[in-house]
């Protein structure tokens, strides 16, 4: 860690047994709601500016652990935080300190200490954007761009509706449970490392947040006209094959917002994962061009 990192943040311990990647360290971001933890990856050479990524429903900021460094080595400083209810970040308790407005709060305060006060390039995956695109209309000022990464303009009747059902009568577990059933009894050793990360993720995962986070992408409303009028500069981005957000969706946002558009060839939901490169290629590309209103 950095001598500046040092004196700003106070290192958390890793969470789980995934190995950090090297270059990236883990501190907490002091919000309001308490502590956020988050991964950092500090450019190599001179700065081109500060990246936060908001992860989706169900994730956390482990998501994007092996993505970082790549940004990092292309001068970004690179930031994923955990948001509220998400891992080790600070969970309170009841659905009401869920909602849309609260994860927005979380997202303009992170960006605030991660830019030090200067705009950041703010990337929202899934429910991550949904959250992103609320934060860009609370304080448009924070944010150089914003990045909608496989996320949609809108949500539908009776989206996670079983999710909601399983978590509300047996908990986050039960939804681990659900899709996972083979692990049950298993201790951590009997699994391989990345799916003992992933259950205990599920297992720390707050049920208020899974309630809450369903029922937003159940009924969030579409706001693709008053991002546009932001003027904060976007991209709208998914993988070839992303299959939780309907692409026609994606893509007529993006047409609407004047945003840039990208399709990430190889990748699915979690382009990041399935072809880092080319998810690498295409925000580079777009933090890096000439301030001003992107074309389509």
């Amino acid at each position: 860690m950095t001598d500046a990192a040092r004196t700003r943040f106070d290192p958390i311990a890793p969470f789980g047994a995934l190995p950090v990647p090297p270059g990236v360290d883990i501190v907490g971001l002091p919000a309001r709601v308490g502590t956020l933890t988050a991964f950092h990856a500090a450019p190599s050479g001179a700065p081109r500016g500060t990246v936060l990524v908001v992860p989706g429903f169900t994730g956390s900021k482990e998501d994007f652990r092996d993505f970082l460094p790549l940004l990092a080595a292309r001068g970004w400083d690179a930031w994923s935080y955990s948001q509220r209810g998400q891992g080790d970040s600070a969970a309170p308790a009841g659905v009401g300190a869920y909602r849309l407005e609260d994860f927005a709060a979380d997202a303009v305060e992170s960006a605030a200490i991660a830019g030090d006060g200067q705009p950041v390039h703010l990337v929202g995956h899934s429910f991550g954007g949904v959250v992103a695109q609320a934060a860009v209309l609370a304080s448009p000022a924070s944010f150089a761009s914003v990045t909608l990464l496989c996320s949609g303009p809108h949500g539908w009747p009776g989206r996670h509706q079983e999710t909601t059902d399983i978590v509300a009568r047996d908990g986050s577990m039960g939804l681990w449970y659900r899709d996972n059933p083979d692990t049950r009894g298993l201790p951590d050793a009997a699994l391989p490392i990345e799916l003992a990360f992933l259950r205990l993720r599920a297992e720390r995962t707050s049920r208020d947040n899974l309630l809450a986070g369903a029922e937003i992408l159940r009924t969030q409303t579409d706001v693709t006209d008053e991002l546009h009028a932001t003027s904060v500069r976007a991209l709208v981005a998914h993988g070839e094959h992303d299959d939780k957000w309907p692409i026609p969706d994606q893509r007529d946002m993006a047409e609407r917002l004047g945003a840039a558009y990208a399709v990430i060839p190889g990748g699915g939901h979690l382009p990041q994962v399935e072809a880092p490169q080319a998810t690498l290629a295409v925000l580079d590309a777009f933090f890096g061009a000439p301030p001003g209103p992107a074309s389509g």
